[in-house]
C-alpha cells in the first residue's frame, strides 16, 4: 500500500510567511510624503525624502562593512537623528538593531555586544569608555562607528551616510519570524536578557498600537519625544512613522519641561509617550499653565502604573487626554489599555480606580493561579497573555524562555486580578512582594494610600529582611515642594487604611527617588540607597523591633 500524504488541515498548502520590512514605511512616505517633516531636533528638520537618502546612505555603508541580514548591530546613543536612522538602516538590511539604554556604564554595555554577538558598534561622542569597553569584550564587533563629535572609532555614521549618499539599498526579504530587534529588557535582578522582537510582530504592534492608543492618527500629527528611543518611545516613534507623522525630539539631553511645552505649542504636537513619572513633572510644572497645549489628544503613559492621585491631576490640568497602556518589552507594550473616555476625574460609581484597562484588539490575557489554571473573577493571580504581539523569546537563554512560557502563555511576572468585565487590575509584581510573618503583602496597596496624603508626592514600599519577622516593610517618601510630614504623622494618617500586619516599620524621607533611565523607581535602586545613606542601621541593631 503506497503512503499518502496527509492532507493539511483546512485543505490549504502553507505558503510563504514572507511579510513587508519594516523599512518600508520610510519608502511609503518618501513616495506620498516626500516634502512632509519626518524628524525635527532643534534647528535640524529631514524630511521625508530626506530620511529615506540617509536611510539607504547608511544601508549601503553597512552593508560595505559586512553587515547582512540576520547580523547585530549595537547601537549606545542619545537620542538623535542618526539613531532613528540608524534604526530603519538595520531594517532595510535584514539586520538586527540592539539599542541599549545610554545611561548604562562601559561594562554594562560591553556585556550586550557579547549576549547579542554584535558585528556592529555604533556608538554616541560622549562615550569613549563605553566604545574601549566594547572593543575589549570577547568576542568584540569587528567594528566600531562614531555618531557625531569624538576621537574613537574608524569612521562616523555622518561621513558614512554623505560618502554613501545616493546609493540605494532595496529593501531585503524577510519573513515573519526574521528578528529585527533585540529589545533588551531593563530588569529587576541579574542581567538584561535580549527579547528578540520580529518583522511579523512589529507589523503587528504598530497596527495595534494605532488602533488602540492613537486612533484617527495621520500625517498631519506630530509626536514629541521625552523618552529614550532606544525602547518604548521607539515602538511609539515607529507607530507614528507608520502614519507619516512627524517626530520631534527635546533640542538637549536634560529634560527641559519648559522647553517641551514650548515645542508642544510650537509644533501643535498631538501625542506623547512618556511614563507616570514623568507625566506628574509636566503636570506638576508651572509652563503648564504658560503655554497652549490644546493640541495634545493622547498623553501615553506605561512602563509602571499611575497612582490615583497623581491620575486625577492630570485629567484636571490636561483634560481627558490621557491614556494608560499596561505592557512588557517581551509584548512591546500590548497587554491592555485604559483609553481617555474611561478616564474618569473624580472618584465614583463610574470611575474604575485601580484598572489598567481591558486586553488590547487581538490579544488575550487571563489570570492564572501557580498551577496555570485560570482563576475567578476577582481573583489574585499571575497575568498572562497570548497573541501576536508577544515576542519570539530571549535570544540565547533556554532557561529564561522555559521559565516565561507555559503552555503557550507568556508569563509577566505581575500579580493582579480581573473583573467580571475583563478589566485587569495590578496588585504588583511578583518579585516586589514580600513575606512579614507569614503573610503575603503588596507594595503598591500601601503606597496608593500613602500617596493619598496632601504632603506626599513620591513613595516607595520595599520589603527588607529581617530575622524575626522574615522581612519587613519600610517606606521612602518624596514630599510636595513647600510640604512636609513626619515619620509619626504618616504612620497615624496611615494606620486607619490599612490592616497593623502591613504597616511599614520605618518611614523615610528624601528629597527624590531614584530613578532608571526609563523614569521608574526600581526597588533595587531604593534599597541600594537606603543601604549607601546608612539608613538601614536600625535594622542591624534592633534585630527584634
Amino acid at each position: 500500500m503506497s503512503a499518502v500524504t496527509a492532507a493539511p488541515l483546512g485543505g490549504v498548502v502553507p505558503m510563504s510567511r514572507r511579510v513587508m520590512n519594516l523599512a518600508h514605511i520610510v519608502t511609503q512616505n518618501a513616495r506620498r510624503l516626500a516634502a512632509h517633516p519626518a524628524f525635527i531636533w532643534g534647528g535640524r528638520t529631514l524630511d521625508w525624502r530626506e530620511m529615506d537618502a540617509q536611510v539607504s546612505a547608511l544601508a549601503a555603508g553597512l552593508r560595505a562593512r559586512g553587515i547582512g541580514k540576520g547580523d547585530r548591530v549595537l547601537v549606545h546613543s542619545k537620542n538623535c537623528d542618526a539613531m532613528f536612522v540608524s534604526m530603519f538602516a538595520t531594517f532595510r538590511l535584514g539586520a538586527v538593531w540592539v539599542p541599549t539604554n545610554f545611561r548604562l556604564l562601559p561594562d554594562e554595555v560591553a556585556y550586550l555586544a557579547t549576549a547579542s554577538g554584535a558585528k556592529g558598534f555604533l556608538c554616541h561622542g560622549d562615550f569613549p569608555e563605553h566604545a574601549a569597553a566594547v572593543a575589549a569584550a570577547s568576542p568584540a564587533p569587528e567594528f566600531t562607528w562614531r555618531i557625531g563629535e569624538g576621537a574613537f572609532g574608524e569612521d562616523e555614521v555622518g561621513a558614512v551616510i554623505a560618502r554613501h549618499r545616493g546609493e540605494r539599498v532595496e529593501n531585503a526579504a524577510v519573513e515573519r519570524d526574521d528578528p529585527c530587534w533585540f529589545f533588551f529588557t531593563s530588569g529587576t535582578t541579574g542581567r538584561s536578557k535580549a527579547a528578540v522582537l520580529t518583522h511579523g510582530q512589529m507589523s503587528f504592534v504598530v497596527t495595534n498600537h494605532l488602533c488602540d492608543l492613537v486612533p484617527g492618527s495621520t500625517e498631519a500629527d506630530a509626536s514629541l519625544v521625552v523618552a529614550p528611543l532606544s525602547h518604548g518611545a521607539g515602538v511609539h516613534q515607529l507607530m507614528m512613522s507608520a502614519r507619516g507623522a512627524t517626530s520631534i525630539l527635546l533640542p538637549t539631553e536634560r529634560f527641559d519641561i519648559d522647553e517641551a511645552y514650548r515645542l508642544i505649542a510650537k509644533h501643535r504636537v498631538s501625542n506623547i509617550f512618556t511614563v507616570p513619572t514623568i507625566l506628574k513633572m509636566l503636570v506638576e510644572h508651572p509652563a503648564a499653565d504658560q503655554h497652549d497645549h490644546s493640541s495634545l489628544r493622547y498623553i501615553i503613559y506605561a512602563g509602571a502604573p499611575m497612582y490615583r492621585e497623581d491620575q486625577k491631576a492630570a485629567l484636571k490640568k490636561l483634560g481627558k487626554v490621557i491614556v494608560q497602556y499596561f505592557g512588557l518589552g517581551e509584548v512591546t507594550g500590548n497587554i491592555t489599555v485604559l483609553p481617555p473616555a474611561l478616564h474618569e476625574p473624580e472618584d465614583g460609581p463610574h470611575a474604575r480606580i485601580g484598572t489598567c484597562g481591558f486586553e488590547r484588539t487581538g490579544m488575550q490575557v487571563q489570570i492564572q493561579d501557580d498551577d496555570g489554571k485560570e482563576v475567578a473573577p476577582g481573583v489574585q493571580g499571575e497575568i498572562c497573555v497570548i497573541g501576536p504581539a508577544v515576542f519570539a523569546g530571549y535570544y540565547d537563554n533556554p532557561e529564561a524562555n522555559a521559565k516565561s512560557f507555559r503552555d503557550g502563555w507568556f508569563r509577566t511576572g505581575d500579580l493582579g486580578h480581573m473583573d467580571d468585565q475583563g478589566f485587569v487590575y495590578i496588585t504588583g509584581r511578583a518579585s516586589d512582594m514580600y513575606i512579614s510573618g507569614g503573610s503575603n503583602i503588596y507594595p503598591r496597596e500601601i503606597e496608593e494610600k500613602i500617596l493619598t496624603h496632601p504632603a506626599i508626592a513620591e513613595v516607595a514600599v520595599l520589603g527588607l529582611p529581617d530575622p524575626v519577622w522574615g522581612e519587613i516593610g519600610v517606606a521612602v517618601c518624596v514630599a510636595r515642594p513647600g510640604q512636609s510630614a513626619s515619620e509619626a504623622e504618616i504612620a497615624d494618617f496611615l494606620g486607619e487604611k490599612i490592616a497593623r500586619y502591613k504597616m511599614p516599620k520605618r518611614f523615610f524621607f528624601w528629597e527624590a527617588l531614584p530613578k532608571s533611565g526609563y523614569g521608574k523607581v526600581p526597588k533595587r535602586l531604593v534599597k541600594d540607597e537606603l543601604e549607601k545613606r546608612g539608613e538601614l542601621d536600625w535594622l542591624r541593631g534592633n534585630k527584634a523591633s
